[in-house]
């Protein structure tokens, strides 16, 4: 089996988050009144590495890298071996965890930051096992680039690297990540982030940019719109993002889609397959897939109760949402 490493944060998160619409009516034939209120979740189960290594793991075996504080449960690391996720390379530090908290707003698109606590994690350098350097795969965490640098310094020759990064990232550090760019296959971020790194409004310019910089591959991000995928062919590919009628948190979901895309690449070359462009839009349907169930609970519990049958469901939900189902000739469109 094709291991994948990933390397990112497990923490703590605070979330305030809105509950269902409730919808009152006053009296037969009035205007229904919307009233909405927010409810606290502490001490949820976050991190980058947390969501991704649960979603890749329905896939492929996981070497997980990170560092925890001495009040993080270890039923969540136990959680984690069961799902085939070996936590050898997480390390235990005297100390908090890294602990995040943020308010949502009424629709659930945009997010406030509260607080934010680096604890243990602000000493954290990656030291990657010796039987994990040799993994195939490797998906760098929302990190320092200086760290995932690092990261692959210590790595023999991985077939694959992905990695992620964020605004501050791209604006403080600027010249590390350069040197990040250099050396990875794969660059996912979202289109916020990839209009401020190509420096252009415009997402397909601003990818053609960014793939000069030295990744061939790009994944956009663009949350309840989908992901775009540019390797340079014409057009991009684009994967839709599952219409849910219940939508609890959104934390998380982008990891949970990158573990989702590296988790399906990873199983595809153990079992043979090509890593071609039809490899990659599967995984990015795959990653949409797992995103789409993410969202459905609050942190990662949903995931974590997910079944192989519920996926395979929804993948083929997805494959009916972009089906045509008679081929379109142009030209007998034309009067």
């Amino acid at each position: 089996m094709s291991r994948l490493l990933i390397v990112g944060s497990v923490a703590f998160d605070d979330l305030e988050l809105p509950k269902p619409i409730e919808q009152t009516a006053h009296a037969a034939g009035a205007a229904r009144v919307t009233e909405r209120t927010w409810e606290r979740h502490a001490d949820v189960w976050g991190g980058s590495a947390s969501y991704a290594a649960i979603a890749a793991s329905l896939f492929a075996p996981i070497d997980l890298v990170a560092v925890i504080g001495d009040d993080f449960p270890k039923a969540n690391l136990d959680a984690l071996e069961e799902r085939g996720v070996d936590v050898r390379g997480v390390e235990r530090a005297a100390g908090k965890s890294f602990r995040w908290a943020g308010r949502y707003d009424a629709t659930l698109s945009s997010r406030v930051s509260l607080d934010t606590q680096l604890n243990v994690f602000a000493d954290f350098k990656p030291k990657i096992p010796a039987h994990a350097r040799r993994a195939p795969f490797v998906m760098l965490g929302n990190i320092h680039p200086a760290l995932q640098l690092d990261v692959l310094a210590q790595m023999d020759t991985p077939k694959l690297v992905v990695a992620d990064t964020m605004n501050f990232w791209i604006s403080g550090e600027r010249a590390l990540l350069g040197k990040l760019l250099e050396k990875i296959d794969v660059l996912v971020i979202n289109d916020e982030e990839a209009r401020e790194l190509g420096e252009h409004h415009n997402v397909s310019r601003a990818a053609a940019a960014i793939r000069k910089m030295g990744p061939k591959l790009l994944v956009v991000k663009r949350g309840e719109f989908g992901a775009l995928f540019f390797d340079g062919e014409r057009p991009p590919f684009f994967a839709p993002a599952y219409p849910l009628e219940d939508v609890l948190d959104p934390t998380g979901a982008g990891d949970t889609f990158a573990g989702g895309f590296m988790g399906y690449l990873a199983h595809c070359d153990s079992q043979g397959g090509k890593l071609d462009r039809g490899a990659y839009r599967r995984a990015i349907t795959a990653g949409s897939a797992l995103a789409s169930f993410c969202v459905e609970g609050v942190g990662p519990a949903r995931l974590l109760s997910l079944k192989g049958a519920e996926l395979r469901e929804r993948l083929s939900a997805f494959k009916s949402l972009v089906h045509v189902e008679h081929e379109l000739d142009a030209l007998t469109l034309l009067r």
